[in-house]
């Protein structure tokens, strides 16, 4: 197993960790203010224009071979990554004709749908313009920012600190939130331990696994549900009137 599936496997109730649910909470906030969603700095109709003229220009620069010429120039105008990739691949593996046609995925038109793409996905309400590179990056950080606030609210829910990716927090928190919040991951992965040990399961280097001890337990607590099912034999292991082959009972 990995670390993160006994992490959640494991349900605490965020009260019995002191200052826990105030420390999740502060973190979600700072991840929600003004200065860290960027939104609410910068608008995106100029950058949306830039990647549609980078596009169209880097597009119109390549020169595709005269059998593949008249798919590309429909491709290019549909604007669909998916037809740049079955193109390539329609291509074959032939080096010389491969970069004529454009590079897999059609790269720059991956930059105009991303750019589309950020700009459908969040609010941006600034007036401070962005180039196409640093939208991409915008759109990065807004990505790992939707998926710390995730693992934040479910570890708010559940103390299931085990799911936060302490590397991708520390680019946003201060060193002493995160040195709090390791302080609280150490304790409950300290009681996880402890549960694993008590069930016979162990750390390795490759991760948890399960140990003699754990294939009794779990084997003994399966024979105690099968035998807690069964009926008692309406007939008995004991001489009487039935007779003839029948069935046999269980």
């Amino acid at each position: 197993m990995t670390d993160e599936e006994p992490a959640r496997a494991i349900r605490l109730d965020p009260s019995q960790i002191a200052g826990l649910g105030l420390s999740l909470e502060a973190l979600i906030a700072m991840l929600l203010e003004p200065e860290t969603q960027n939104p609410e700095r910068y608008e995106t109709d100029s950058v949306r224009r830039k990647a549609a003229d980078a596009y169209r220009h880097r597009g119109a620069a390549v020169d595709p071979p005269r059998k593949f010429r008249k798919v590309y120039w429909q491709v290019l105008a549909d604007e669909q990554i998916y037809d740049f990739e079955r193109l390539w691949y329609q291509v074959g593996d032939d080096v010389a004709v491969r970069p004529r046609i454009g590079r897999r995925d059609g790269a720059f038109g991956r930059e105009k749908y991303e750019v589309e793409e950020l700009a459908a996905k969040y609010a941006f309400t600034g007036r401070e313009s962005m180039t196409v590179p640093q939208a991409l990056a915008t759109g990065e950080e807004l990505e790992k920012i939707d998926e710390l606030l995730k693992q934040l609210e479910e570890a708010s829910k559940n103390a299931q600190i085990g799911v936060i990716d302490m590397d991708l927090l520390s680019e946003f928190a201060e060193p002493g939130d995160m040195e709090q919040l390791g302080e609280l991951r150490q304790m409950i992965e300290d009681y996880m331990r402890e549960m694993a040990e008590r069930q016979g399961i162990e750390r390795d280097a490759a991760g948890f696994r399960l140990t003699p001890k754990a294939y009794r337990l779990f084997q003994s607590k399966l024979l105690e549900k099968i035998f807690a099912n069964l009926q008692a034999s309406r007939t008995g292991r004991h001489q009487g009137l039935i007779v003839g082959e029948g069935s046999v009972e269980l």
